[in-house]
């Protein structure tokens, strides 16, 4: 999915100009002229951000089409969507299905050593739980942070602020939940 021109449709469609967005989502007109060019990939952090001031959610956001009238549910890994850039370094979060049309929603996450969702920590509706797959995760919710590895997990109400950060030498896989599908 190209997210620089996924947020300008939706922008315009919204009626928002740059300058407007930018302002309510507490950033700078370049930086998203900078995303809708595709010239930088925003951290998870400030795409919630700038879906949040628009408003509109993450699975919204990127959503993709199932069939109605006969549903979906088997998925090869190229069937899931891209919700974060894969891009080396950076965090990759790959949804499986159309969130929008499920009552949950599924991620299968990665986060190659020192990467995170950003510097921000991210609120949203919602329960959030997730298992560590291999490597470590540093999490914080609300004012608790702990180190989890493989076989770790987590369950939290996703309205407290969080944030996720690979402390670890190797990538961290997780495969999480979410729900609603509010992220």
């Amino acid at each position: 999915m190209d997210i620089g021109d996924r947020l300008k449709t939706i922008r315009k469609t919204r009626g928002l100009s740059q300058r407007e967005l930018a302002a309510r989502a507490g950033l700078t007109n370049g930086t998203i002229s900078l995303i809708e060019k595709n010239r930088t990939s925003p951290s998870v952090a400030s795409l919630k951000s700038l879906l949040d001031a628009i408003p509109i959610s993450m699975a919204e956001f990127f959503a993709t089409l199932e069939e109605n009238d006969t549903p979906k549910v088997f998925y090869a890994p190229d069937e899931f969507t891209e919700l974060a850039a894969r891009t080396p370094g950076q965090v990759s979060l790959r949804q499986l299905g159309n969130a929008q049309q499920h009552t949950l929603q599924v991620l299968h996450e990665s986060y190659p050593p020192g990467a995170d969702t950003g510097p921000e920590l991210i609120e949203h509706d919602g329960e959030e739980a997730g298992v560590v797959i291999s490597g470590r995760i540093e999490l914080t919710v609300g004012d608790r942070t702990a180190t989890l590895e493989t076989g770790h997990g987590y369950i939290f109400d996703s309205r407290l602020p969080h944030r996720f950060q690979n402390t670890g030498d190797t990538v961290c896989v997780i495969v999480s939940a979410c729900t609603p599908p509010s992220f």
